[in-house]
């Protein structure tokens, strides 16, 4: 098979990594990709929101299958450009990609259906979302409507905070379009837990879980960034937690879909936060978490590419998930700055250390190659990955690996799966 990868962050490498050892996999193709995606797939300088070029692309080299790895094209619709045109493509189609895309619309529909979340209100008009907060109680979480490259949600602890948020979204328009429409929910409290999930429209197959850190410093300190680091699984997330998602979450998420007319056909990765009052949905994504991707598959025993088929042919039935008994931990090495403002193009160090070393990995997000060398090219530069027989074993092996590769201005987060010595 030929196949297709849209994107060039770490959660694409994942995917590549993953692909290239599947027997089907004949010829790699990702766009537009990056230094690292570059070892197992030829990388095509299209990018990810050009879906003309890349259907174009996708029929001129008799491409199988392509999977879309990033949120934006989803969410813009790339499924339904290359179904139009017969190709198989792997990801949900515009209007199941809502899901992600308009938190508003995933709020109401978790409303209508029954799903566990927090309570919330809706706003596409400033005023009133700042008479609304008059007599909220604090503290309060602003959520950006749109994609905001996971940067889009303020935690508010007093009501001059929100009103500034609500100024910063809506008005100023900080998050762009994404902020023409505002979610105000209430804050809750408990441990949270991504879980990952393939959907063929009908059935759902859950994969292991995972923990993300949002925040840019130490101590879940700063500003919001895509993810600093991962684990997996998460300690938090048990027998009786997974007996009362499956119940009253994944499934009903799937069904919920399917009623509104927006079969979904994918991933549906769950945001979820562990509450006294039992788990409730965060959010959701319409694609591998990143890095959680860079945790998730390297623990994965399937040919993810059976599981990709199954889903666009609705088979999924009769595929069962395997994840081996081990442990995996992701530290991101990022540019110093990073997600204000931080300097790009320094040559990146010790790579080759990786070679051939058994359950080391090392995922690019922002590289490239410039003048015969590999630079930094992004906030996110690379993920570390680790397995272990647990969680800390995982752990040291990952902040081991940390110190064999460098680069000018390279910083990252030193307390990635701390939460693993609470368990």
């Amino acid at each position: 098979m030929k196949i297709l990868i849209v994107g060039s962050g770490g959660r694409e490498h994942a995917i590549a990594w993953k692909v290239a050892q599947s027997p089907k996999a004949e010829k790699i193709y990702c766009a537009p990709g990056n230094a690292g995606i570059a070892e197992y797939a030829e990388c095509v300088d299209i990018g990810a929101m050009e879906f003309d070029r890349l259907a174009a692309f996708a029929k001129e080299q008799k491409i199988d299958l392509t999977v879309v790895g990033m949120d934006d094209p989803l969410v813009g619709g790339i499924v339904d450009v290359f179904e139009a045109e017969g190709l198989r493509v792997f990801g949900p189609r515009k209007n199941a990609a809502i899901l992600e895309g308009s938190k508003a619309f995933s709020k109401d529909l978790m409303k209508k259906y029954g799903i566990p979340t927090a309570a919330y209100e809706n706003f596409d008009d400033p005023a009133r979302a700042l008479q609304y907060l008059e007599h909220a109680k604090f503290p309060i979480v602003l959520k950006a409507d749109g994609l905001a490259l996971g940067k889009g949600v303020l935690i508010c602890n007093t009501l001059e905070e929100a009103q500034e948020g609500v100024r910063s979204i809506m008005m100023d328009k900080k998050f762009g379009s994404a902020g023409n429409q505002m979610v105000i929910e209430e804050f809750m409290t408990g441990r949270e837990v991504s879980v990952l999930s393939f959907v063929d429209g009908k059935t759902i197959r859950i994969m292991t879980s995972a923990q993300d850190h949002k925040r840019a410093l130490d101590g879940d300190q700063g500003l919001n960034t895509g993810g600093m680091g991962t684990f997996s699984p998460s300690p938090f997330y048990t027998e009786e937690v997974d007996a009362f998602c499956r119940e009253h979450i994944y499934q009903k998420t799937v069904d919920a879909m399917a009623a509104e007319g927006r079969e979904f056909k994918g991933i549906i990765f769950f945001g979820l936060m562990l509450t006294e009052d039992g788990p409730k949905v965060l959010e959701y994504n319409a694609r591998f978490g990143d890095p959680e991707a860079q945790v998730v598959l390297p623990r994965m025993n399937n040919d993810i590419v059976d599981v990709f088929e199954a889903c666009v042919d609705g088979t999924l039935d009769q595929v069962e998930l395997e994840f081996q008994d081990n442990a995996a931990v992701c530290v991101v090495l990022a540019s110093q700055g990073y997600p204000v403002k931080y300097e790009k193009g320094f040559e990146i160090r010790g790579l080759e250390h990786f070679k051939g070393k058994d359950g080391y990995y090392v995922f690019h997000a922002g590289s490239k190659f410039q003048d015969g060398k590999i630079v930094t090219n992004g906030g996110r530069v690379l993920g570390v990955t680790a397995l272990g027989e647990d969680l800390k074993k995982a752990r040291a092996n990952a902040y081991e690996a940390v110190k064999w590769v460098d680069f000018d201005n390279k910083y990252c987060r030193g307390d990635i799966g701390k939460a693993i010595d609470e368990a």
